[in-house]
Parts: C-alpha cells; structure tokens; sequence
C-alpha cells in the first residue's frame, strides 16, 4: 500500500494514541513483562487462545469444504490486523493495540458465518439472543481457560474496549433492544464507557475490516465465479481501476488482472481513510485519547465520496455473492444443522461431552436449573466449532451408521 511507505523512519507517537504507560490495567492485575509492553502481551494471548486456532476451519463467505483458496475467519483476521497496523502506523497509533483489537474481533463467530449466527440467535431469541461481539467478550472474559489466576485471557481495558465499541457506543441502545447479555454483564464489573467512541486505534481496525471484506470478498467472489471482472467494471469503485489496469498491462492473464484490481483498490480506499482522518485530526485537535472518546463522531472515517462509491459496492456483493444461489444453498444446509444441533442439546443435555455437562450442572445448580442457563452453555458450545466439527458432529448425532 503506497499511502503506507515511511521512508523517513517511524512515526513519533500522536499525543492522541493509546499508549502503554497510560493503560488503565487488567481486571487481574499482574507483573508487567519484562520484554512487552501490555498492548503486545494481549496481542500474544490473543494469537495463542484456542479460539483464534478454530478460526482457520470457520466461514467466511465459502464454508471450508468447498476449496482452499477462499478465505476463513483467520485469513481474514490476519488480512484485518496486516491493514489496521499500516495505517496505524502512518498515523503514529499504537499498532500493538490496534493489531490485538483486529485479531479479535471475530473470535465470537459461529461455524458457517452470517448464517450460522443468525440460526443461533434465533435459537437464542428467547434466551437473550446471540451476537459475535457479545460471543467474543464471552470467550475473552471467561471461555478461554488456560491460565491458573483468571478466566479469559485478563485482557487491558484498552483492548477489551476496542473489541467491545470497534463500530461505536453501544448505549443507548436502539430503541426496543437492550445491551447483549455477557456486556451488560460486564459492564457491571468492568466500566468499558460503552455511551463513548472506542480509541482511535478501534477505530482503525473497524475500518481495517470493512477494507479487507469488501476487497477480499470480490476476490473470491471472481475466482469463484460468482460474477466477472466485466460486470464488477460497471462499478463506480473498480471501473476506473480495471481500466487502468487493462491499459497498462494489455491481455494480463484473468488472475493477476483480478489482484492488480483488489491491490489497487486497497491502497485507495487506505488512502482517502487517512487523507479525511487526517482532516477530522486537524479539525479536532485532540491532544488526548480521552478526547479522541469524548469526540462528537469518530475521527478515523471514509470521505463522503468514498463511502457514496462503497454502497453500490456492498449492494453487489449482497446481490452477486452472499445472495447467489449457490451460497444459498449451502447456508441453508449449514442453518439447518445448527438449528438441529441446539434442539437435540436443549432436549438432550446427556448428549454433550463430558466437560460440558459437567458445567452445566454446576451452573444449573448455582441456577436453580433456570433453561436460559442451558441455552447459553449449548450456545457456547455450538458457537465454539469450526465448521468440520460442527458437521462431524451432526453426522454423529444423526446418522446411524457415524461413529460416536
């Protein structure tokens, strides 16, 4: 990404940035380490919890099975935390931060994407509901057990803030909703501010993944021949782009032609971000990241024009991709199975592992037996696979000829 190149060495820290020094600390508290700075070490825990291994096997747009190429949660979130440090870093951001709030902020994703959390959480609707944000708290506050003193991975407040109001302030909440569950939960423990903007380095991994989806879902979209180069050329963002590409490098073979098109289309998107952050700085002034917070609107943004040419973009994909029948037709399957899954573990609690049901009775007692404790820990459970064990699991669940 050109917009990205320092040939003059590091950017000083902004007096704006999250810096180490000024944390407000863990939950837990802890020796700091000796060799990482706190915004490192939650980056380190991030990449080392089992939740961020299971992103490799769940969905992205394609479910695994259908091919190798296509991206996944985790290539996904690498490609999200690869843009969110570059701009960060021309922004003089504290990268180690905003790296650690991009590699999280898809742990809570069910098997099977979008769809696979919208079966979930109408399983859920009489329990609470389901959302992946909520689910990632979940999994960094008290899933992830693998340390001796704490549940969760005991996270700053600065990343667990970022991962929690990456797209904005959750309060007030729209109008007949309330917080989800696990945040009004914590909120009542740990104050995240959620009625403010998160940091700006949130602020940039947010928008680090609307870059990276959009870009990448064209690129698996033409590779998978979902649409063509021809018809993606109508529109306002990549017409210009294909034709400067096709005039500089006349007959290009089709698919370095497809990532000359997304590269290009990467380094301008980064580039208006940070030509009208840049501008909202300069206006704004901010001499803190508590006034990056306290700010009327987010600092980090898109131009108008820039988010004009996005919307018939996002409408494409909508229409061409996550509509196509052939996605379609595997989504359906894949709600199918996660609904069949959560009603025969809400019917049959015998059925789950070992672990599990043991959990379950130890809340279940604490609860009083209360079912919105089962269908939590079911839904902790189902949202926990990757999509090949979700599947190997409904064959063994379902199938009489599977091996249990």
């Amino acid at each position: 990404m050109s917009e990205t190149v320092q040939p003059d060495g590091p950017v000083p820290p902004a007096p704006y940035a999250c810096i180490p020094a000024g944390s407000r600390g863990r939950l837990v508290a802890e020796a700091e380490s000796p060799t990482r700075s706190c915004f490192q070490r939650d980056r380190d825990r991030i990449v080392h919890s089992g939740a961020f291994r299971k992103l490799k096997y769940k969905t992205q747009v394609f479910v695994y099975h259908e091919g190798d190429y296509y991206r996944t949660r985790l290539t996904h979130s690498l490609e999200v935390a690869q843009i969110a440090r570059s701009i960060s870093r021309v922004l003089g951001l504290n990268e180690d931060l905003a790296e650690a709030v991009a590699l999280a902020h898809d742990l809570g994703h069910t098997p099977f994407g979008h769809a696979g959390e919208d079966a979930l959480n109408a399983c859920m609707e009489p329990y609470g509901g389901f959302s992946h944000n909520d689910q990632t708290l979940r999994i960094l506050t008290r899933l992830e057990r693998r340390y001796a003193d704490f549940d969760g991975l005991n996270l700053t407040w600065e990343t667990l803030e970022g991962v929690v109001k990456h797209n904005g302030p959750l309060l007030p909440p729209p109008p007949g909703t309330d917080l989800p569950v696990t945040i009004r939960a914590f909120r009542a423990v740990w104050d995240l501010e959620l009625g403010t903007n998160p940091g700006a380095e949130a602020q940039v991994a947010a928008l680090a993944d609307d870059i990276a989806y959009n870009n990448h879902d064209i690129d698996d979209g033409l590779r998978a021949g979902l649409f063509s180069v021809d018809e993606v050329a109508e529109l306002p963002m990549l017409g210009p782009i294909v034709r400067e590409v096709c005039d500089r490098h006349p007959g290009l073979e089709r698919s370095r032609l497809i990532h000359e098109t997304v590269r290009r289309l990467i380094d301008r998107m980064v580039g208006d971000l940070l030509a009208e952050t840049r501008r909202r700085l300069a206006d704004l002034r901010p001499a803190s990241a508590a006034e990056v917070r306290a700010a009327p609107h987010m600092v980090v943004a898109f131009s108008e024009p820039m988010l004009a040419d996005q919307r018939p973009l996002r409408a494409f994909l909508k229409q061409r991709m996550y509509r196509h029948y052939r996605v379609n037709r595997e989504m359906s399957k894949c709600k199918r199975v996660v609904r069949a899954l959560f009603e025969l573990f809400m019917a049959e609690p015998n059925c789950l592992p070992t672990q599990w049901q043991a959990e379950l009775e130890a809340q279940n007692g604490a609860a009083g037996g209360d079912p919105a404790v089962r269908a939590r820990l079911v839904a902790d459970y189902i949202a926990g696979m990757t999509d090949r064990f979700a599947l190997a699991e409904y064959a063994r669940l379902f199938d009489m000829d599977a091996k249990t």
